[in-house]
């Protein structure tokens, strides 16, 4: 059944590929001229990757909480890219903070641009957090809700990886509310291989932080509510993260 299972997960992968180049072809000169149509493309983009992960690994996806539609802050965990496909398939507006490379990605990078997501050179710690706050509070970044994942990185299932500060300085200068978001996905979709399991993958909306929090004050609240969340959601997975815990 394992070999059955990674057969259709390789499949899974090209078709997840595939829809990506075919969505290019067709919103891609429209994305260029009428910014709208990128959240759009986007948006068919990552329906169409969940009904593939239902219908061929039998990976069903399921969005909790309250969706923001406002401009907000949402901070979330990271546990493999599927989480991005649920975030941006639920809502209206996204872009990224992100790592610079990714803007030389084919397709990722040009959809990345015409989202107005911000990059960050995390070579260059103390400067590239100093950019990033002055694009997202100088207006060069577009109105929507300004995604970033407080760990950095891509975080397995089980394992333990400290969050950075620059999710709190975000929200201490932006002066937005800060949506969290907890997950499950690593549990099906791990952050390496290609193996892709079936089962409920979800990621949970949770209540917003108002701004006007002191950094520190609002750092401890945002792990604490992420990671107790997101280790309920992987429990409920049939996943114990206390039992798989590594770095």
């Amino acid at each position: 059944m394992q070999i059955i299972q990674l057969i259709r997960s390789v499949i899974f992968i090209f078709l997840m590929y595939l829809a990506m180049l075919v969505m290019s072809i067709l919103y891609g000169i429209g994305a260029i001229f009428k910014p709208d149509v990128a959240f759009t493309a986007t948006d068919h983009y990552c329906k169409v990757v969940r009904f593939f992960a239902h219908y061929v690994v039998g990976l069903k996806s399921e969005v909790r909480g309250e969706v923001p539609t406002d401009e907000v802050l949402i901070c979330s965990k990271h546990q493999s890219f599927f989480d991005i496909i649920l975030i941006v398939s639920a809502v209206p507006r996204p872009k990224f903070i992100m790592k610079k490379q990714i803007l030389y990605t084919p397709l990722v990078g040009f959809w990345a641009k015409r989202l107005g997501c911000i990059a960050v050179d995390r070579g260059k710690r103390g400067a590239a957090v100093k950019k990033m706050i002055a694009d997202v509070t100088s207006g060069a970044s577009k109105p929507g809700q300004l995604i970033i994942f407080p760990q950095g990185t891509r975080v397995a299932a089980g394992a333990k990886k400290p969050y950075k500060i620059g999710s709190g300085v975000i929200y201490s200068e932006s002066g937005q509310r800060c949506v969290p978001v907890a997950t499950n996905v690593g549990v099906f979709w791990p952050k390496h291989g290609l193996l892709r399991k079936p089962g409920l993958a979800v990621i949970e909306f949770l209540p917003a932080v108002e701004p006007g929090l002191p950094i520190n004050d609002f750092m401890e609240h945002l792990e604490e509510v992420v990671e107790d969340n997101s280790n309920r959601l992987m429990r409920e997975a049939g996943f114990d993260p206390d039992s798989h815990e590594h770095d």
